[in-house]
């Protein structure tokens, strides 16, 4: 089907390829229902646009695509695509971007055309019923009659939605099976229409949500995707953002502002206000935030706090184990019981190379400590507040890496007499 470049989106890439509707890019997620309705794969695309990530279908195990429609305006090359996926005998097709056009039903059943509403009589803008996108065909009668399709449109394309008069004039019946459900069927032509639709499809999920026992306050201000789950007794305050094929468990409650991204939470998770968290796994009764980034590889263990302004990449942090305030943990695997102090950081890069820092279970980090990896540090140590460690730790040894403290008593009461005499 024709998916052009689309000029009232004011932009490039085609309608297959744009994000909406909290399903991702149209086109991987058309397929993916297609597959999970039992369907075969067939894909017939425009290749105008090489935003379309055809990787992305590859890597959903969706399969590869059968049909390729290059280029709709060059009668040979299409004739050449249709003998391609000829032998897969597809019998449904469906549009990516469903353009909205008016179905000319004459006061009867049967439909004798489907026009552009851009291209429409004021007789038929005054139809009440649109193309959905969506055609069953019988096969056979299909390719017998598709070479009857011409090109006299302003576009100068074959469209395949002229087959329902192709059809009407060789006495073919063509049935219109009207929705109970017209909002299922929207398509859009502009970015206001896309969003009206996405709005729909969020609420949608939200009520899925909410009838499967999770609580969302204030549902339209938050950002849900279609493959998110929620457990049940799980609140969602108001503007968070719940994306990709994020899990959460039951009786977790994810706070206000928080943007959660193909993660897997447990159960009985709090995620305070603000937090990020992208592809990172937190076990059961784990405490996130507030103002807590979790990057890629971040997996916190079961009862462990990550609290404000705190980033993880790359990490497992243990049972139990806390990192309260404002640290970098990063290529590091930390063990159960361990403190982590405020201003810690693991120097994980020199330049060049990432290295790993270990630290074993109930181990004491003091605020303000560097550890420069690669290092270890055995289980029960003791590091001392503002040390620099640069070599590995023994078990239950105490390291200190900082310069010795100098007192001088008396010396800020005779600098400042010092400096009050110069002034005078």
């Amino acid at each position: 089907m024709r998916a052009a470049v689309e000029k009232n989106k004011k932009s490039v890439p085609e309608g297959v390829a744009k994000p909406g509707a909290g399903i991702g890019p149209f086109l991987p997620r058309l397929v993916d229902c297609h597959v999970k309705g039992g369907g075969d794969l067939l894909v017939i695309q425009s290749g105008k646009a090489p935003e379309i990530d055809r990787h992305r279908i590859g890597a959903q195990g969706l399969g590869a695509l059968v049909g390729v429609f290059v280029e709709v305006r060059d009668r040979e090359l299409a004739q050449a695509a249709i003998d391609r996926i000829a032998p897969a005998q597809p019998d449904m097709v469906a549009l990516g971007d469903r353009p909205p056009a008016a179905a000319a039903p004459e006061d009867r059943d049967d439909v004798v055309g489907i026009v552009e509403e851009k291209a429409s009589t004021a007789a038929q803008k005054k139809i009440r019923e649109i193309n959905s996108g969506f055609y069953a065909f019988g096969v056979k009668p299909l390719y017998t009659r598709i070479g009857d399709l011409k090109t006299d449109n302003p576009h100068r394309e074959y469209y395949l939605t002229d087959m329902a008069a192709v059809f009407g004039k060789a006495k073919s019946k063509v049935v219109a099976l009207k929705t109970p459900n017209p909002a299922e069927i929207l398509g859009s032509n502009t970015r206001s229409e896309m969003m009206d639709i996405d709005a729909l499809v969020r609420m949608a999920k939200c009520r899925e949500l909410m009838d499967a026992g999770a609580s969302i306050f204030y549902p339209q201000s938050c950002v849900i995707d279609a493959d998110v789950e929620v457990g049940p007794d799980t609140i969602i305050e108001p503007f968070v953002q719940l994306l990709g094929r994020t899990r959460i468990g039951s009786d977790c409650r994810i706070r206000s502002y928080s943007v959660i991204q193909n993660s897997e939470i447990g159960d009985r998770v709090l995620v305070r206000p603000g937090s990020i968290l992208d592809e990172a796994r937190v076990g059961s009764g784990a405490i996130i935030g507030p103002y807590s980034h979790l990057r890629p590889g971040s997996e916190i263990g079961e009862g462990a706090h990550v609290g404000n302004f705190v980033e993880t990449k790359k990490i497992k942090l243990g049972k139990g184990s806390k990192a309260n305030h404002l640290t970098y943990l990063g290529d590091a695997d930390i063990g159960a019981g361990v403190n982590v102090g405020a201003g810690t950081i693991t120097c994980n890069y020199d330049g060049i190379h990432k290295h790993k820092t270990e630290i074993g279970d109930n181990v004491f980090v003091g605020s303000d400590s560097t550890l420069v990896a690669p290092v270890k540090i055995g289980k029960g140590a003791y590091i001392g507040a503002a040390s620099c460690i640069t070599e590995d730790v023994p078990e239950d040894s105490l390291a200190l890496g900082r310069a010795r403290q100098t007192t001088k008593e008396g010396w800020a009461k005779s600098k400042r007499e010092a400096m009050a005499a110069k002034k005078k």
